[in-house]
């Protein structure tokens, strides 16, 4: 279930530097895709939170609007028609 997909299928997980500023994934098929970005400060592989409150920065393809939790798949998808596409994700800090 987006945006954690550990059982997802098709899910795909990078781990990058904060330097990098960019990550390119490529031999995608077309379809409808969605990303979620976390930047986990501490290293533990996941986004810690207190009291259901992210306390690291977040992200998500489309910017959608954040209220009590995560946005649904369809508010951050975008089609890939087999062409380039660049999503830019704005990260949140909350805490």
């Amino acid at each position: 279930m987006f945006p954690d997909c550990r059982d997802g299928g098709g899910a795909i997980k990078r781990s990058i530097p904060a330097s990098a500023g960019q990550l390119r994934v490529t031999g995608l098929a077309p379809g409808d895709y969605a990303v979620a970005v976390i930047h986990d400060a501490n290293g533990n592989g996941k986004l810690d939170t207190m009291m259901g409150i992210p306390r690291e920065g977040f992200g998500f393809s489309r910017n959608p609007a954040i209220g009590f939790g995560p946005p649904r798949f369809t508010a951050a998808q975008f089609p890939l028609t087999g062409g380039s596409d660049r999503q830019e994700v704005r990260m949140r800090y909350l805490l």
